[in-house]
């Protein structure tokens, strides 16, 4: 395999290198094509994950190895060469899986014990692509678990040149299908086989959602017939999402799901986003099932198994902007329940500290101790089909008992001044306390609660890290109560001088 040639990073201390702040991130690296993700830069990045990740974490006397695999975007193939091609270089032996979800990714990093990276850019547009970087076992690495310094040395690399280490071979390449082994692994958390016969709507929105999907649900890997009637939309794998954004967040990328479940009598629908990590729910009526009441579905079911396994007091994770049902519900078992800032590095934190069987969050990415820690949306989806396959009332009902209050949603102000108007809400609900005792904290932004005292509600407002946006989102047992807050609450923040 060739490699770049040139200086050392360590020879070039009066050298200017270019700025990679902007593709390499806290979490993630995510960026246009060519303009800012390359294969030059690819390879930078590559060489620099080796040092920086691979190679230290090799067992001593191993080969350093390495996982990649890719989603459906154009760009993929290419920049993956060029990946490959830096981690050889530096003397790390890698394993291509090809196409592959982003949790099949981690499954193959978790599998085989070593480092991974996934080549997507998740649900956004075609123009983009990225790299999501683990550790062995799925472990993720961000900017305070080695992104930094990746970015750092990818930066120098980018400048100098990727040279082979002198005393240590190249890398080889294999490629290996992981798919079956995926599908087998998911089949053995989750028992289908017994569940009522379900009409199964599902969208993958041109994403890998249309390569899974079949793998798991249907016998495209091999494996038994369940009794699932899968209605197919948007399987096939088309980078330039031609349908509808692979970003199930949005409302108007679920109304294709949402009428095809009417349409053909189906009793579910399920979309996933670009990279298939994420699922988002839909009824028997084209209703969605929010991703908190998801989290209470799986999480209940998750402490019973532990719970019959005879460990009493397992722990849930969920983000503080999930709904206030979650805590009630999985709180009632005697299980632990753990409230976490919003984001997935937050999330698998926590989940490794506690030893936590579940996760989940409001943007529906949900977390599985059993899976490595790591976030799969094709896991979740399966938890809800044995809960809806496992009884005889239809989703809308099952879903009603884990939806009783109402929430407004994420709701963003574009603001001049963020921390004037966080001031504004501050004085309204915490200085003055015109609206009654009320719990304060700032885990993550402003969450003022009322839940203690008629009438319950909560609101959390926090700013954006890249833009002057403030996201508010607001819970009540009371849906006249949600919106006044909703209201007066979004009245201060969006208060002018003019006002």
């Amino acid at each position: 395999m060739s490699s770049t040639t040139g200086q050392t990073p360590e020879s070039s201390a009066s050298h200017t290198f270019p700025d990679l702040s902007g593709l390499i991130k806290a979490y993630d690296v995510r960026g246009v094509v060519p303009q800012e993700l390359n294969a030059d830069v690819a390879r930078a990045i590559g060489a620099a994950f080796a040092d920086v990740v691979v190679v230290p974490e090799a067992p001593a006397g191993q080969r350093p190895r390495a996982v990649i695999g890719n989603d459906m975007r154009p760009s993929g193939p290419e920049l993956v060469a060029a990946f490959a091609d830096g981690l050889a270089a530096r003397g790390v032996d890698v394993t291509l899986i090809g196409l592959a979800s982003t949790d099949g990714l981690y499954f193959a990093s978790g599998s085989l014990g070593i480092p991974g990276a996934m080549f997507t850019a998740s649900h956004n547009p075609a123009q983009y692509n990225g790299i999501k970087l683990c550790r062995a076992g799925a472990r993720p690495v961000g900017q305070d678990s080695g992104l930094a310094q990746v970015r750092e040395l990818a930066s120098r690399y980018l400048a100098l040149g990727v040279e082979a280490v002198e005393s240590v071979a190249p890398g080889t390449i294999d490629e290996q299908d992981l798919l079956p082994e995926y599908a087998a692994f998911l089949r053995s958390l989750v028992d289908l086989s017994d569940i009522r016969p379900l009409k199964v709507v599902v969208d993958a929105g041109n994403g890998m959602g249309g390569f899974t999907a079949p793998a798991v649900l249907g016998t495209g890997a091999g494996l038994p017939e369940l009794p699932l009637e899968i209605v197919p939309l948007y399987f096939e794998l088309d980078g330039t999402f031609p349908n509808h954004e692979a970003n199930p967040l949005e409302p108007e990328n679920l109304r294709d799901l949402q009428a095809a479940v009417v349409e053909h009598g189906a009793d579910i629908g399920l979309a996933f986003d670009g990279d298939a990590d994420r699922c988002f729910v839909i009824d028997e009526n084209g209703d969605p099932v929010s991703p908190s009441a998801i989290t209470a579905l799986v999480g209940l079911r998750e402490v019973a198994r532990e719970q019959a396994a005879g460990r009493p007091a397992p722990t849930v994770i969920h983000n503080l902007i999930t709904s206030q049902v979650v805590p009630d519900l999985v709180g009632a078992t005697g299980a632990k329940v753990v409230r976490t800032r919003v984001g997935h590095s937050f999330i698998k934190a926590e989940m490794a500290q506690h030893d936590a069987v579940f996760g989940g969050e409001h943007s529906a990415h949900y977390y599985f101790r059993d899976f490595f820690f790591a976030d799969t949306g094709m896991l979740a989806a399966m938890h809800v089909l044995a809960a809806l396959g496992g009884q005889q009332h239809p989703l809308s009902a099952l879903a009603e008992i884990y939806q009783p209050y109402s929430a407004s949603g994420e709701i963003n102000s574009r603001v001049d001044d963020v921390p004037a108007a966080r001031a504004r809400v501050v004085q309204a609900y915490v200085t003055e306390q015109g609206a009654g005792p009320v719990t304060v904290d700032e885990l993550d932004g402003l969450t003022v609660s009322h839940w203690d005292t008629t009438p319950q509600w909560w609101f959390n407002l926090r700013a954006s890290n890249t833009e002057p946006l403030l996201r508010l989102n607001v819970e009540a047992a009371d849906e006249d109560i949600m919106i006044k807050v909703r209201d007066d609450v979004l009245a201060l923040v969006r208060l002018t001088e003019e006002d």
